[in-house]
């Protein structure tokens, strides 16, 4: 490892991060997989809807990323979702396929039939939800999950186990569930599952600890949620203690706030805590732009990895920083934009921009601009933008250079 891990050629995060003091407690395991749930949790969004033929291009992309496994969908749901789950088996893409089931024979049954070679087994875990929710007597949510969870693993399915609503579970309950069903049932792996999103980030090494003394040897994986923002930070939290698998969405897609990023969760591993997870991290942000087409819901501008205006800067201090520092992307960001496929950092005009940022702008178009006329033209782009309720474009720029400055003097390229 290089002497300098928080700082490469592609990344320059904080070096605190590595004091000894602060990873004193980390223990990740030795693999750690990305179990990928866009086709299933994902669609899940209100509003979102992937045919067939869109989600093998999905599964396609994510297999070309490197994520390790995907959950390919629910075969019950329909004649079409299984088609899609039975289609992507057969491209053979690489990634271990999964299906998803909630714990009924019929369920497992239609997953075998598609041919995944693992399957995510769901069942109410909390008895508020059991008995509210599901209008089920506790025994039923036990039986159902024994018998289907055996069922699963006779058909020579990898069965994780998946306890809905488990973060709002009465711990003893919760776990006399799950140890039932280890005992009487079968489950290869455990999902930690944080339904709402409810977790707070102090509480996952106490949880991921405490869940691995109660089922041994049974490698634990974290679903949460991001209703609070917290997904990334919380499945990083249960890597950091043990957690072998976390399950992610491309771009956070998922009910209500959504699921854990695979954006923001790889890239934080690579750069701040020296793990690669054996992505091709430069077609991140290719399939998280892909996938935004595909749904027709667009991200938020700024967003984590692929944002439309993520690397553009229009504050006129830091567009100071980009005159002196544009050779070195780290400087100007806490990884190389090129690292995750993005657009190169780059100087744009608006209401925040400065003196800085008019020179780079006349630098663009080839013209030499006295002080005076940069701040004159500061005010001149602040106006406009104000006019155009935002950014302004090349031909405003030179638009207004032509206006400001006498034309025997410009010789605009």
């Amino acid at each position: 490892m290089s002497s300098t891990p928080w700082r490469t050629d592609k990344w320059f995060t904080s070096p605190w991060n590595w004091l000894p003091d602060v990873r004193g407690d980390i223990a990740f395991p030795e693999k750690i997989e990305l179990h990928d749930v866009t086709l299933r949790d994902g669609e899940q969004q209100a509003g979102i809807i992937f045919t067939k033929d869109e989600k093998i291009r999905i599964a396609e992309a994510l297999a070309e990323v490197g994520v390790h496994r995907i959950e390919a969908g629910m075969p019950v749901v329909s004649p079409d979702d299984a088609a899609a789950v039975q289609e992507i088996v057969k491209r053979n893409l690489g990634p271990q396929i999964y299906a998803f089931a909630r714990c009924m024979k019929d369920d497992v049954q239609r997953a075998i039939d598609s041919g995944v070679s693992g399957i995510v087994i769901e069942i109410p875990s909390s008895t508020h939800m059991i008995e509210k929710a599901y209008g089920w007597k506790l025994e039923r949510a036990i039986s159902l999950s024994v018998e289907a969870t055996s069922y699963a693993h006779e058909k020579g399915l990898r069965v994780v186990f998946f306890p809905i609503d488990l973060s709002r579970a009465e711990f003893d309950w919760g776990m006399g569930l799950i140890e039932k069903v280890a005992r009487e049932g079968w489950m290869d792996a455990l999902a930690v599952v944080d339904t709402f999103g409810g977790l707070a980030p102090h509480a996952i090494p106490w949880l991921i600890r405490s869940m691995k003394e109660r089922v041994g040897d049974k490698p634990l994986e974290a679903h949460f949620h991001d209703d609070f923002g917290m997904g990334a930070a919380n499945s990083l939290l249960a890597v950091a203690a043990g957690a072998s698998a976390v399950h992610t969405t491309i771009s956070a897609l998922g009910e209500r706030a959504g699921n854990t990023p695979y954006e923001d969760l790889a890239l934080a591993l690579l750069t701040m805590y020296g793990v690669n997870l054996g992505l091709r991290y430069d077609r991140m942000a290719q399939v998280a732009r892909m996938v935004e087409g595909i749904t027709g819901q667009p991200n938020r501008w700024n967003r984590a990895v692929f944002g439309k205006y993520l690397t553009d800067i229009e504050s006129g201090i830091i567009a100071g920083w980009y005159r002196n520092c544009k050779d070195e992307p780290t400087m100007l960001s806490p990884y190389d934009p090129a690292l995750v496929g993005g657009n190169p950092i780059d100087v744009v005009l608006g209401k925040n921009s400065g003196v800085e940022s008019i020179r780079v702008w006349a630098e663009r178009i080839g013209v030499d601009i006295t002080e005076d006329e940069a701040q004159a033209l500061v005010q001149a782009v602040k106006a406009k933008a104000f006019e155009k309720h935002g950014l302004l474009d090349e031909a405003d720029f030179r638009a207004i250079v032509a206006q400001s400055i006498p034309k025997s003097r410009t010789h605009i390229g």
